[in-house]
Parts: structure tokens; C-alpha cells; sequence
């Protein structure tokens, strides 16, 4: 039960919550969608408002480096879960508290993101952050840590990442989208991160001339994410 628990946690809630995070950021700011969508021209990947045919390889797909940083400024802001666990090896100090060998401590995420003095304008989406003029997340160790720290950091940080980059491309590529409602939902922070009643979406289908395909119904345009 708990291994069962533990793999939808950790496999499907916090890729769901990221991928829900990214849609919302890509709603709230068009200016970071369209210039993502000029990387993807400018690397052959989008042309004539089509994904060319065996473009989107593993090595293509790691070479965006534009791409790379919107998905890392959406781990940041709004890392799926708030922290972890970890079992003190040794005694040790901090702040002038003695931790003692055997205690359970946890490290929390979000806390450190906000409060990380590497990260300029910590509330402002800005992809930029993560770009070779600032790099942001190079400045110390453990400053930035969406997947955790240390040895035991997330074994599927790898896939996740590449699960959301390619949802990016995905939406820049072949999709218009809105919000479908008056106002962007609520966010609440546990179990994961993730809108209150969902985030509603309306998603227009695009052809090669960038033009919206009509479809027959209207409950074909709706979804919640």
C-alpha cells in the first residue's frame, strides 16, 4: 500500500501539479509563450505552425536552452511539493541548535526558494533568471532544489522535466489557448500544489497557416487541467 501510494504521489500528482503550474504561466504571461515559440522556429523545430517531421530528438529538445529556463522558473515558483525528509546521520549544529543523531528533519523547498538571496524579484515569473547573462541557480549548492538535494534527490527529475518540456512545445506548436473562466482559480498548496476546482481551459487547434480548426462541438473545446 504505501509503495502504491508513494508511486502516485510522487509519479502522477507532482507531474500533474507542473504541468497545470506551466499552462497557468503560459495563460498569465503570452510574451514568454511567443518567445518560446521563436526559439522553436529559430531551431528548425516550428515552421509554417508545424512541428517538422523528426525534428524533436533528445539532443534538439536539451539544446533549448529558452525552454530549459521557463520550465525551471515554473519549478521554482511553484515546485509541486513543499519539502522533504531526511534522518540525521550525525550530530550536528546549526544556528546554535545541536540537531542530534537519529532525529527526522525536513528541509523545506518552497521556503527556500522564497528566500534564497540568489534570486532577484522572488514572486515575478521571470525565465530570464535562469539565462547564461544571470544564472541564478548557479550561485550556491543547494539555493535551488525542486527535486530535492543530495544523494537521495528524485530519481525521475530527468523524465520529468523532459515530460514538460515536450507539453511546452506541444501547446506553443500546435494550439491557441485561454482561460476559460473570468478569473484565474485559487492556488492551494497541499497535498501538491494545484488550483482549487481545477484550472479551465478552452484549446483551439491549429493548422499550418496558424488558422484554428473548427470543431463540431463545443465540449470538444473545454477541459480542465
Amino acid at each position: 500500500q504505501d509503495g502504491t501510494l508513494e508511486l502516485i504521489f510522487a509519479a502522477y500528482a507532482t507531474t500533474a501539479s507542473a504541468s497545470t503550474s506551466l499552462i497557468m504561466q503560459l495563460l498569465k504571461h503570452p510574451r514568454v509563450l511567443e518567445k518560446l515559440r521563436e526559439e522553436l522556429r529559430s531551431k528548425g523545430i516550428l515552421l509554417n505552425g508545424c512541428i517538422c517531421e523528426g525534428s524533436l530528438r533528445l539532443d534538439t529538445i536539451n539544446g533549448l536552452q529558452y525552454l530549459d529556463c521557463v520550465i525551471k522558473e515554473v519549478l521554482r515558483l511553484f515546485t509541486p511539493i513543499s519539502g522533504g525528509y531526511r534522518t540525521v546521520l550525525q550530530t550536528f549544529e546549526l544556528d546554535g541548535f545541536q540537531i542530534p543523531k537519529g532525529w527526522s528533519v525536513m528541509y523545506s523547498i518552497r521556503d527556500t526558494h522564497d528566500t534564497a538571496p540568489v534570486f532577484k524579484d522572488v514572486d515575478v515569473f521571470d525565465p530570464d533568471r535562469f539565462g547564461q547573462g544571470r544564472s541564478e541557480d548557479k550561485d550556491g549548492r543547494f539555493h535551488y532544489l525542486p527535486f530535492g538535494g543530495g544523494v537521495r534527490t528524485c530519481l525521475g527529475k530527468h523524465l520529468a522535466k523532459l515530460f514538460l518540456k515536450a507539453l511546452a512545445i506541444e501547446l506553443a506548436s500546435t494550439s491557441r489557448f485561454e482561460l476559460a473562466t473570468r478569473t484565474f482559480p485559487r492556488i492551494t498548496l497541499v497535498p501538491v500544489v494545484h488550483p482549487v476546482d481545477g484550472l479551465k481551459v478552452k484549446f483551439f487547434g491549429l493548422d499550418s497557416n496558424q488558422n484554428e480548426i473548427l470543431t463540431g462541438t463545443d465540449a470538444m473545446l473545454g477541459a480542465t487541467v
